[in-house]
C-alpha cells in the first residue's frame, strides 16, 4: 500500500505544510460533534465543501438534524451566517436585495439581501418557485449579484448549504438541472442506528434547559478559511489521477442506463473535492481513493436515469457506484 501511495507523492521540493489546516478543521469537527451524534460522514463532507469552495445540498427526512448540522458548522466559524427560509411566496429581491429610495439624498441605494453572508443556509430550497430559484444562479457560480445593472460581490468565503425533504412533494418545485449542477455535493442524511439513537436520547435528557447551539464555539476565522482554500489549490495531482477522474465522468455520458451524463464542471468538482479530502487526511497529494470517496456525492445529482431504469426502481447513486467500481484503479 505504501508503494502505491508513494507513486502519487510530489517531489521533496513541492511539499506543503498542512498542519494548521488539519488542526483547525479537526477543531471544527470537534465542536459540531458536541451536539451532532452519528453524522461524521455528513460533517466531513460539509467541511470538504467549505475547503473546496463549493456548495452543498443536504437531503434527508424531517428531524434528522439537516438544518442544525449546517448551523453548527457555521457557528464554529467566525463569519457572517445568514438563514433564508424558502417559501412559495418568496421573491428574488427577498434573497438578493433591492434598490431603495433614500429620502435624504433622493437617490436609490442598494439594500443587501440575506444572500450576502459567508455561510448561507437555505432551508427547504425546493419550496420556492423557479423565479426565486433563478436568483441563486449568479451568486452561486460567480459569487456576485447583479441588480439594476450593477454587480455586487458577495463576501469571501461564500458557501451555500441548502436543505430539502425527499418525500414531501406537495407545494414543492423540482430543482432544475442547471441549479443542481451548481452544488458541489448532494449529501444524504440517514436515520441513526440504535446505539446513536440511545446516545441522542440520553444527551437530550441530560441537556436540561441549556441551548444545544450554545455549546459550539467559533474556532476558525474566515481569513483562515480563505487561506486554506488557496492552499488546497496547490495540492499535487498525478496524471494517473487526472485520467481516473476524466474516465469516471466520461463513462456517465456513455452509460446506457443514463439519459444525461455529467459535465466538465463535475470533473473540476471531483478534482477540487479530492484535494480537500487529501488535505484533511494530512496529505499534500491526491490518491485514487480520494476520488472514489467524493465521486458519488458529486455525480449522482448531475446525471439522469433513463425512463426504463427509473421505472425499474434504479437510483443514480447505484449507477454511479457501478461506474466507479468498473474503472480500474491506477496502481
Amino acid at each position: 500500500m505504501s508503494e502505491i501511495v508513494n507513486k502519487y507523492e510530489p517531489s521533496f521540493d513541492h511539499r506543503i505544510d498542512l498542519t494548521a489546516l488539519k488542526t483547525k478543521m479537526d477543531a471544527v469537527k470537534g465542536e459540531v460533534k458536541k451536539v451532532i451524534i452519528g453524522q461524521d460522514d455528513v460533517v466531513h463532507k460539509l467541511i470538504v465543501s467549505i475547503l473546496a469552495a463549493g456548495h452543498s445540498l443536504i437531503e434527508g427526512m424531517p428531524g434528522v438534524a439537516k438544518t442544525l448540522t449546517a448551523k453548527l458548522i457555521a457557528r464554529s466559524i467566525q463569519g457572517e451566517f445568514r438563514r433564508i427560509q424558502f417559501t412559495p411566496d418568496l421573491m428574488p429581491s427577498d434573497v438578493t436585495g433591492s434598490s431603495v429610495l433614500d429620502l435624504t439624498s433622493n437617490e436609490f441605494q442598494f439594500k443587501k439581501g440575506p444572500i450576502f453572508g459567508n455561510i448561507v443556509l437555505i432551508d427547504e430550497i425546493n419550496r420556492a418557485p423557479a423565479k426565486t430559484q433563478s436568483s441563486l444562479f449568479e451568486c452561486m457560480s460567480e459569487h456576485q449579484v447583479t441588480v439594476d445593472g450593477h454587480s455586487y460581490r458577495v463576501p469571501a468565503p461564500f458557501i451555500v448549504f441548502a436543505t430539502q425533504n425527499p418525500i414531501e412533494h406537495e407545494g414543492t418545485y423540482r430543482l432544475p438541472e442547471a441549479q443542481l449542477d451548481r452544488f458541489l455535493f448532494k449529501i444524504n442524511i440517514d436515520y441513526p442506528v440504535l446505539e446513536q439513537e440511545l446516545t441522542i436520547l440520553r444527551e437530550h435528557h441530560g441537556q436540561g434547559q441549556r441551548n444545544k447551539e450554545d455549546q459550539v464555539n467559533a474556532v476558525i476565522t474566515v481569513e483562515d478559511i480563505v487561506h486554506f482554500q488557496n492552499l488546497i489549490k496547490q495540492i499535487y495531482v498525478h496524471d494517473d489521477v487526472f485520467n481516473y477522474i476524466a474516465q469516471g465522468v466520461l463513462n456517465t455520458r456513455s452509460n446506457p442506463d443514463l439519459s444525461l451524463g455529467a459535465s466538465p464542471r463535475a470533473s473540476i468538482a471531483i478534482l477540487e473535492a479530492s484535494k480537500a479530502v487529501a488535505a484533511l487526511a494530512g496529505r499534500d497529494f491526491v490518491i485514487p481513493d480520494d476520488v472514489k470517496y467524493v465521486a458519488p456525492s458529486i455525480l449522482s445529482h448531475r446525471v439522469l436515469l433513463t425512463p426504463e431504469r427509473e421505472m425499474e426502481g434504479f437510483t443514480t447513486d447505484y449507477i454511479i457506484q457501478q461506474i466507479m467500481d468498473s474503472i480500474e484503479i491506477p496502481r
